[in-house]
């Protein structure tokens, strides 16, 4: 059987919606709380309670000395009752001990019950906040609790909401205990709880009870692509089929209009309008003003003015374009992005010949439509008699809009592909630097200064571009006239702007030609695979004298060697071609690789022949023939030329060893290079 504790703490549990470890940590922090103020404990000393959640019993344990002999009983404790929470504590250590109290008494309970019920308060608030914050942007059903002129009341639960005035459907009334949806606009913390506020003319309520009554836009089949709303009076919305074969309009109105009906019925009989998005912005535009029937849209992306739409409709359907007090031409403005300018066929086709004849850019279209404008005068003069006109005439003035309007659009979009060649053109001419340089510093008089100012010019190079493009809007500036824009252009022209700062050249990559030391251009001649016979076993199916080289980058001078294909061994073919600079000698690795070879003594025969060849001899001067020349009155012969340097293959060793003579008086000792 379940104790009185657990029943009470399982009730509190349910009642406030809490976790069976939060209420358990309100309890016990009401113990220790109950237990400072029973004995007047200081907040200083560590104090822990603990709360057996099946017998309801309550142990408080306190943090005291370790000392030998207790004087205070609440901060202090012997060491062999120290020792039986904790064997190993010594003198002078702080070990907590159990101090429940055995009757807490009035006022601790009192105490107690204060915190719990404030901490319960408090869990229960945060819990609150938890769980409608991530409701936030979401519908949720309430009931109303109660009626204010400033806002209604919402209970919501566990909570309660407000409604405020602003966010009420105009029109719309309520009754106590009424049930209604509402969009949780938002939530927020409070000292006494959180504020939720929501709202029914929200455009995401529209969109919320879109997906809840039509399961195509739930389940992902039909998106909503943009939604209009001015509450209590209309709205529009653009869907959009994501699968081929299904009808968006069809499935958010449903059969018979099951669907949009009990939307409508929801929020107050608001009119619906549910039409079919087209990335066509014309196409988009007409359909947007539905349910009015449209003759053209005309537009015009201005980069002053933004975008504007011309919409031409009968003028029987003026009114529905329109709308009560405008709200069918705002909404479709807001739905799609543009401004909408609606005028009527008659109205646009008296505009558009008037247009036509006064127009010098369109002599051509006006000759071209004589006949037309003749048959359009006479359209407009039964219009403004008030006479009947044939279908077909409404015809003709529909076909002479559209045309106009088409000829209008073609001329201004090659003014502004003029002024963009113009601005280009004028970019080209201003330093770069000037689109930095503050009107302060060219130089310019006081008065002048401060009108541009005012006028929201504020850099030069901002300036300069506004006088190549149009000198007339400085003109038009108050205060601005001739005198001070000879001013403004000598100061601009005038003024030493600063040198833009130079561009870094990118580090050029080194190049493939290297010129090495004779001595480092060997080494790395030595270091080449199979350059040097290695004491490893060739295989048996090897042919006799093949020596395999691997790949290598060149080393020295020159591009590298192409790759050539193996031929028969030759004298000519036996020779290493090798290059040589001012700085020292290069070998092409390729070339040797490519250079067959019968043995690996041939090849450093081959280079010995290279070098000598190559390198040429060294002048060594003969002492004894110059002086006996010399003595006999003859001329000194010519200086004997001897080989300067040779190649040796040290068998025993396996290393190659270059020798270089030494002119007289040096030492006579080959200078050697193992590699």
């Amino acid at each position: 059987m379940k104790s009185e504790f657990t029943l009470a703490f399982n009730e509190i549990t349910e009642r406030f919606g809490l976790t069976r470890e939060t209420v358990m940590e309100a309890l016990e922090a009401a113990m220790v709380s109950a237990y400072r103020r029973s004995v007047s404990a200081s907040s200083a000393q560590s104090v822990e309670a603990r709360l057996d959640p099946e017998t309801g019993e309550v142990h408080v344990f306190a943090e005291k000395e370790v000392v030998e002999s207790v004087e205070n009983l609440q901060t202090e404790v012997a060491l062999d009752d120290a020792r039986k929470y904790d064997a190993n504590t010594e003198l002078g250590a702080l070990v907590l001990v159990e101090s429940t109290p055995k009757d807490f008494g009035r006022v601790a309970a009192q105490t107690a019950k204060q915190v719990v019920l404030q901490r319960l308060r408090e869990a229960e608030r945060d819990a609150q906040y938890e769980e409608f914050v991530e409701r936030e942007g979401d519908m949720v059903h309430g009931t109303v609790h109660s009626i204010t002129p400033q806002a209604v009341t919402i209970g919501l639960g566990r909570a309660e909401a407000v409604l405020p005035r602003n966010q009420q459907i105009p029109g719309e009334h309520f009754k106590i205990r009424d049930r209604i949806r509402v969009y949780v606009l938002e939530v927020r913390k409070s000292s006494r709880g959180p504020v939720i506020v929501v709202s029914r003319t929200h455009p995401h309520m529209l969109r919320r009870l879109l997906e809840t009554e039509v399961p195509e836009i739930h389940q992902g089949l039909v998106e909503i692509k943009a939604i209009a709303r001015e509450a209590g009076k209309r709205a529009k919305v653009a869907v959009a089929a994501l699968r081929e074969g299904i009808d968006p309009v069809g499935a958010c109105v449903g059969l018979r209009g099951v669907r949009i009906q009990s939307i409508v019925r929801d929020l107050n009989d608001e009119k619906i309008d549910v039409i079919e998005w087209n990335s066509e912005p014309a196409i988009f535009t007409a359909k947007a003003l539905s349910p009015a029937r449209v003759s053209g849209v005309f537009l015009d992306e201005d980069p002053e003015r933004g975008k504007t739409a011309l919409v031409v409709v009968p003028e029987d359907q003026l009114s529905l374009a329109i709308g009560r007090a405008g709200v069918n031409a705002r909404l479709a403005a807001k739905l799609t992005g543009w401004r909408i300018d609606i005028k009527s066929l008659t109205e646009s086709a008296s505009e558009s010949l008037k247009r036509l004849q006064t127009d010098p850019l369109l002599a051509d279209l006006a000759e071209s439509e004589a006949e037309v404008i003749a048959q359009v005068e006479t359209i407009l003069a039964k219009k403004a008699e008030n006479r009947p006109v044939a279908p077909e005439g409404y015809q003709v003035l529909t076909g002479f809009v559209d045309r106009v309007q088409r000829a209008v659009q073609a001329l201004r979009t090659a003014k502004r592909r003029e002024q963009a060649e113009k601005l280009a053109q004028a970019r080209a001419t201003i330093p770069t630097t000037a689109y930095s340089v503050p009107l302060e510093q060219i130089g310019l008089s006081t008065r002048v200064l401060g009108l541009l100012t005012e006028a929201g010019h504020t850099l030069a190079g901002h300036l300069a571009e506004q006088i190549a493009l149009d000198e007339d809007k400085i003109l038009a500036i108050p205060g601005i006239g001739p005198k001070a824009m000879e001013e403004l252009k000598e100061a601009l022209r005038s003024f030493p702007y600063p040198e833009p700062a130079p561009v870094e050249a990118p580090i050029p990559a080194p190049t493939e030609e290297v010129l090495v030391e004779p001595s480092i251009a060997l080494d790395a001649l030595a270091a080449l695979p199979g350059a040097i016979p290695q004491p490893v076993e060739q295989p048996a199916e090897a042919p006799e004298g093949a020596i395999s080289v691997a790949e290598q980058a060149p080393i020295g001078v020159g591009e590298p060697a192409p790759a050539l294909e193996a031929a028969p061994p030759s004298e000519e073919a036996l020779a290493v071609p090798v290059e040589v600079g001012e700085a020292g000698v290069a070998v092409t690795a390729e070339a040797l690789e490519a250079a067959p070879v019968e043995s690996v003594e041939k090849v450093f025969e081959a280079v010995a022949e290279q070098l000598a060849t190559v390198v040429g001899d060294v002048e060594v001067e003969d002492e004894e023939e110059e002086a006996t020349a010399a003595g006999k009155g003859k001329k000194p012969a010519k200086k004997a030329k001897k080989p300067g340097k040779w190649v040796e293959l040290d068998e025993a060793s396996g290393a190659t060893v270059v020798h270089r003579l030494r002119k007289p008086g040096r030492s006579d000792d080959p200078e050697e290079y193992n590699y």
